[in-house]
């Protein structure tokens, strides 16, 4: 067999197996949106079918119909707008500041920071349900947002660094001889550089607030109630009503999924940036 043909041998191989995860990864979305256009006696159906015998748009009506459920999509918003820019006004000059002094203080916050996000959320979650219930806080976007940001944050902080750690100290010190301060270097020259990483980052940041379940179920009733918890509350003592669930958890899932279709480019070169130093 020629070299050609085992390289295109090897080429189909390679793609089958893309198609194979991506088929197998991707499936329980593409049946939970076809389930949301079922009608309700398809979506209970025993044995259950993945595509519907027609196409309805009830499933929305009855969701978006529901009290409280345009809401928690304000909520939701609020809140993953209000973590992103805590952690990132947080993290940028903690990167910073880790990557250019690597100080011992610098070296325990990012193991520190690391420790956090690897706890369990339960073990954080229920002491913040007691510090933020004193300072008044509980059930309000702000409170909730404050909770978020303890899990957005040591991950941006882990990732600036890193996007940090590829800008060559030279263009710092160049800005300094220009007659800048630390901090207007990194807010004129530095973050430019790697603006890239910053939206990487802020990507994230906002996913994890808006995927976020734990917090909002422990810290939420009624006011500040997110979406995921709007979604849970379609199960009652009778089962799951699963049209309007699928229908709800299908239009939550749109503004994660056009970001990142959006973004994609901006995000592989933010990863990029990272993983390439010197």
């Amino acid at each position: 067999m020629t070299h050609a043909r085992l390289a295109r041998l090897r080429t189909g191989l390679l793609w089958a197996v893309a198609v194979a995860v991506v088929a197998v990864y991707a499936f329980p979305f593409v049946y939970l949106v076809l389930t949301s256009f079922k009608p309700a006696t398809d979506a209970v159906a025993v044995p259950p079918t993945v595509l519907p015998q027609r196409f309805s748009l009830d499933n929305y009506l009855t969701a978006l119909n529901r009290p409280g459920v345009t809401a928690s999509f304000v909520n939701s918003v609020s809140t993953a707008v209000i973590a992103t820019v805590l952690s990132m006004a947080l993290a940028i000059p903690a990167a910073w500041g880790i990557t250019r002094y690597r100080s011992r203080a610098g070296r325990v916050l990012m193991a520190g920071s690391l420790l956090v996000r690897m706890a369990p959320a339960v073990a954080i979650g229920i002491p913040l349900v007691t510090i933020l219930g004193a300072l008044g806080l509980t059930d309000t976007p702000t409170g909730l947002a404050l909770a978020q940001t303890t899990v957005a944050l040591p991950l941006s902080i882990w990732l600036l660094a890193s996007f940090f750690e590829g800008v060559p100290r030279e263009i710092e010190e160049a800005a300094l001889v220009d007659g800048c301060g630390r901090f207007t270097a990194l807010l004129r020259v530095i973050l430019p550089v790697v603006s890239g990483g910053v939206a990487v980052t802020a990507i994230f940041a906002f996913l994890a607030s808006w995927n976020e379940f734990l917090f909002a179920l422990l810290l939420t009733s009624v006011r500040a109630q997110t979406t995921p918890i709007a979604i849970a509350n379609f199960q009652s003592q009778f089962g799951l009503d699963w049209g309007p669930m699928t229908a709800l958890a299908t239009l939550y899932s749109v503004p994660a999924v056009v970001l990142t279709l959006l973004l994609q480019r901006r995000i592989v070169a933010g990863l990029s940036l990272g993983a390439v130093k010197g």
